[in-house]
């Protein structure tokens, strides 16, 4: 599994191959935490590239709905029928699978292929949608009012990710493995962005993940993420070729990663003064 990950463009550690084995042998969802920008939802599309998998995504926001995860009714359509039958004085049922919009959730579920279900920031959503999963994943169905219930027809691997913004019902921890991801160790930083930016210089990326980890040291806005490690080595491939890497040059593009002006003036007086 870490040679398929790895070749997926995703670095894991240990502790993520063995949840990761985990949750396929037992069949359990995997809830996902960690500080933002650590790589938890690019860990689930890997998983789905390594497996070969369908990939679901649901993303999760405040005021998300049963309807818009599982699916809705055409109301239009179904109007639309209602007055060809009336002005034809046939019957028409207007509750069949081809008035019905399946989101993400309910395909993944009918999905006769092996998928991978994201359900990101699950804890941007209420507790009331929180438990409607609990109900769907534990009993690997969904019922749908007026349509009837789906099973699920396939081994699908759920990923829940949370950023902790909100206290998740102990039921949803109880049924799910907890995968903690935090910000990687420098050793393995580098080797997810040589991953992802093969061509840049061995020696840049470590002077550049050097930095960044004595940046996140820093009591910030917004700390760095693996992809502002990234985004900081490309910035330097495109405006010094890679070659001029000196203090002058990392102090005039640290820019990239930092997102606030209070930010940047923490970085430039302790890290470049």
């Amino acid at each position: 599994m870490k040679n398929a990950l790895t070749d997926a463009s995703y670095i894991p550690d240990d502790n993520i191959i063995t949840i990761l084995f985990l949750s396929l042998e037992l069949r359990k969802p995997i809830l996902v935490e960690g500080p933002p920008g650590t790589g938890k939802t690019e860990l689930a599309k890997a998983i789905a590239r390594a497996l070969g998998s369908d990939f679901f995504r649901v993303q999760c926001y405040e005021g998300i709905t049963f309807e818009q995860m599982v699916g809705e009714w055409n109301y239009q359509k179904q109007l639309l029928h209602l007055e060809m039958s009336r002005l034809k004085e046939t019957d028409q049922d207007v509750f069949g699978e081809e008035f019905f919009i399946k989101r993400p959730l309910l395909q993944s579920f009918i999905n006769h292929k092996p998928s991978v279900m994201l359900i990101d920031e699950i804890d941007k959503a209420d507790e009331e949608v929180e438990s409607f999963l609990l109900q769907a994943l534990g009993e690997k169905e969904i019922t749908v009012n007026d349509l009837g219930t789906f099973t699920l027809k396939n081994d699908v691997l759920v990923v829940l990710t949370s950023n902790s913004q909100r206290i998740l019902l102990d039921e949803t921890r109880d049924r799910c493995l907890f995968l903690y991801i935090d910000y990687p160790t420098a050793e393995r930083e580098v080797e997810i962005v040589k991953s992802l930016v093969p061509d840049a210089p061995h020696e840049l990326v470590e002077r550049v993940v050097g930095l960044i980890q004595r940046i996140r040291k820093l009591d910030l806005v917004k700390i760095p993420s693996i992809r502002a490690s990234v985004d900081w080595v490309r910035t330097l491939l495109v405006t010094q070729d890679g070659q001029d890497i000196g203090d002058e040059s990392l102090e005039r593009t640290v820019r990239v990663v930092l997102k606030t002006e209070e930010d940047r003036e923490k970085v430039e007086t302790r890290i470049f003064k």
